[in-house]
């Protein structure tokens, strides 16, 4: 009786009590959120069975370790996947983490921000951070059959990642914090994976900081590149992926495979009997189908120019840019979506349309870099008017005007020093044409005193003791210069017939040079005396200039001397 009236409801509350807290701490936890879930609409496709699960396979290997005789005794190593946003990083690993049995600890790099810098859950900056660093702890105190996956890693600090270095050693330890107290996980012989994934292309073209200790510890993929060999699987995966974004071809992806490249073989003209086909499929089932697959050749061939421009254009410094920089997208995440709109009806027209539509829904995040954007696609898809081409070669010569000059936040040397290599280039130009038009008198003897004028200014300006208005004596030379040219323009060469159109149009040419220049020069020596530019870097950029008229009146041949 005492048994039933006492031990029996005492361990009823026990076990009460123990699940509530269980429930409690699985809420804390979020255990939930550890289970991998695969996507429905994830395809293993061509590319991720040929050559992302044998590399990925292989560094798990070295991590997790491997069965059999080949087992190592060490383990050790980390997987560094990136690639620009939209192409299944995330996906790919918790599929494998589903595949192997591990726990799939997710860590949100945005929300951890660059403020996070410790392990430690109580030094985090916010409730938000510092539940992704919990993960981390969580991750590290459950210790084996673990896949810590941190996401995004573009927006964390490199001195966070820099505490996992020796994790991806052979010694397998780190320090972490549990429940307020340090701690020293020994992960030797356990299976526990650290996968990092982010977009190493930032907006302004800069790649992501990662430690270069944590970066030689790690195998590197790219995601959105392709590897040697592979360009066909990778070109074959945008219409795998899509599959399941079409309603047309959307039953594909639930049969054998194998039908889908068979599809794709007969849409590329290819004879293939439908008896090879395993699902029995009606000859106009059968034929809107492959007009779907051949409208997606189109589309699939302008995301794969985007694709490669933008990896191209972002992974670019911004000093060695010619043209500014491209950020619309071509990844498996907006191919579904141009694939969801296709239908079989549409003509070729209508499918260029739908991409063009997509991709000025898509400009429009980028604001003022829209139209920049919009024209060098339809450069990249051989689709502009002359009016475009025409605009996109003025934005194209503002921006390396620009780029010369430097930017408004840019010290006066340091425009100044830009403006003067612009104008370094237009002398190296007047050189060029000079040969094809041919030397003169007047013109020898302008270039001579130009060249003595800008002499004068840098010793003036080094020198601090311009006494002069450089407008007074520079103006009138240009000025000079000009008219000889002009009337170069009109008498051609002295000749008849196309030789005389051949020599006026250089001559024109050449005019338009020297207003530019003159243009350039006058305000450039204004504000060079006014800002007093002793200047290093300017001094040696006005040597450069002394040196180009030097060679320019050479080219003339030491006419009228």
């Amino acid at each position: 009786d005492h048994f039933r009236a006492v031990h029996v409801p005492a361990f009823r509350a026990y076990r009460a009590l123990r699940a509530e807290i269980a429930e409690r701490e699985r809420r804390r936890l979020r255990i939930d959120e550890l289970v991998p879930r695969v996507m429905s609409s994830f395809v293993r496709n061509r590319l991720i069975d040929e050559v992302y699960l044998p590399l990925v396979g292989a560094n798990f290997a070295k991590q997790l370790g491997a069965a059999g005789a080949a087992k190592r005794t060490d383990q050790m190593g980390m997987l560094l996947l990136i690639s620009p946003p939209g192409y299944g990083k995330t996906t790919l690993m918790e599929y494998v983490a589903a595949r192997l049995g591990l726990a799939f600890v997710k860590v949100n790099g945005p929300a951890l921000g660059h403020e996070v810098t410790s392990l430690d859950p109580g030094d985090a900056p916010n409730a938000t951070a510092r539940q992704e660093v919990e993960k981390v702890s969580l991750a590290l105190e459950m210790g084996t059959n673990v896949m810590l996956y941190l996401d995004d890693i573009q927006h964390t600090s490199p001195e966070l990642l820099q505490k996992f270095i020796s994790l991806c050693d052979a010694q397998r330890k780190i320090e972490g914090v549990w429940r307020g107290r340090t701690r020293t996980y020994d992960l030797r012989g356990k299976k526990f994976c650290v996968v990092m994934a982010g977009n190493p292309y930032t907006e302004s073209g800069e790649q992501f900081r990662i430690p270069d200790m944590l970066a030689n510890r790690a195998d590197v993929y790219n995601l959105g590149d392709v590897l040697t060999g592979k360009q066909d699987a990778f070109a074959l995966s945008f219409l795998e992926n899509a599959l399941t974004s079409n309603p047309t071809l959307s039953p594909l992806a639930t049969r054998d495979l194998g039908d889908v490249y068979k599809v794709i073989r007969m849409a590329r003209g290819e004879h293939v009997p439908t008896t090879e086909l395993s699902h029995g499929y009606s000859a106009i089932e059968l034929e809107e189908i492959l007009a779907v697959v051949r409208h997606l050749f189109a589309a699939q061939g302008s995301l794969l120019k985007v694709n490669q421009e933008y990896i191209r254009s972002a992974a670019q410094a911004d000093a060695f840019r010619t043209e500014p920089p491209f950020k619309l997208q071509g990844s498996y995440r907006n191919m579904n979506k141009i694939a969801e709109k296709v239908v079989s009806a549409m003509t070729a027209d209508e499918l260029e349309n739908l991409v063009t539509d997509h991709y000025q829904g898509e400009s429009q995040t980028l604001t003022t870099a829209a139209e920049q954007n919009l024209l060098k696609l339809g450069e990249l898809r051989g689709r502009m008017t002359a009016a475009q081409q025409t605009r996109w070669t003025e934005i194209k010569a503002e921006f390396l005007r620009q780029r010369r000059m430097g930017g408004g936040d840019d010290d006066p040397v340091t425009r100044l020093v830009g403006t003067l290599s612009g104008l370094g280039a237009e002398l190296g130009a007047i050189k060029s044409a000079l040969g094809s038009v041919g030397g003169s008198a007047e013109l020898g003897k302008e270039m001579r005193e130009l060249r003595s004028a800008i002499t004068l200014w840098a010793k003036q300006a080094s020198a601090d003791a311009a006494t002069r208005d450089p407008e007074d004596w520079l103006a009138p030379r240009l000025d000079t210069l000009a008219e000889s040219l002009r009337a170069r323009t009109s008498s051609g060469n002295g000749g008849n017939g196309n030789g005389d159109h051949a020599g006026a149009a250089s001559a024109a040419e050449l005019l338009a040079q020297v207003r530019r220049l003159e243009e350039t020069l006058v305000p450039v020596v204004g504000a060079a005396v006014e800002q007093r530019a002793g200047d290093q870097a300017l001094a040696l950029k006005m040597v450069q200039i002394i040196e180009l008229l030097e060679q320019l009146d050479a080219r003339l041949g030491g006419a009228g001397r």
